[in-house]
């Protein structure tokens, strides 16, 4: 006869520990860190994190050819690179918040709908949602800083 607890749910830490996912094993934009428990960012956390790990934007190559050309053509294409970003950055930010709001929701499920959810080895919209709008305000984040630094200094105009 099987002595095991009558309980026949498991707490999220135990399925971290039977996977072998600790806590900290996932970064904020994998879809495990979520379904983990990991805790949702702030803006202001997700860009010192760009700062910190100095990441170079995706789009390097493109903001260094505007940055390549002649001025007053140099400024202006970055500042309107930068308009764009900035847009971008808005409206993820906006998608954002909506999915942390969710994720709220999703984890303050009652006592049955908690022990349904400890049981599923799988992630659910949710937490894919929040690790993609994650990348994508890591990436806006990692232009603007791009952007910035470029616009920082004047080329030289007599060059």
């Amino acid at each position: 006869m099987n002595t095991q607890n009558s309980k026949d749910t498991k707490p999220t830490h135990y399925i971290r520990e039977l996977m072998g996912y600790g806590e900290t094993t996932y970064e904020p934009s994998h879809i495990w860190y979520y379904r983990l428990g990991g805790e949702v960012h702030k803006p202001k956390a997700i860009l010192s994190t760009v700062k910190k790990n100095k990441y170079q934007s995706y789009r390097f190559d493109e903001f260094k050819k505007a940055d390549d050309r002649a001025e007053p053509q140099r400024s202006s294409l970055l500042r309107s690179l930068r308009e764009e970003v900035l847009g971008d950055l808005r409206s993820n930010l906006a998608i954002y918040r909506k999915y942390a709001c969710e994720l709220r929701e999703y984890r303050l499920l009652d006592e049955a709908g908690q022990q349904a959810h400890d049981k599923k080895s799988f992630c659910s919209n949710i937490h894919m949602s929040m690790s993609l709008k994650y990348s994508h305000l890591y990436n806006d984040f990692a232009h603007l800083v791009l952007i910035d630094d470029l616009l920082s200094f004047q080329t030289d105009l007599f060059a």
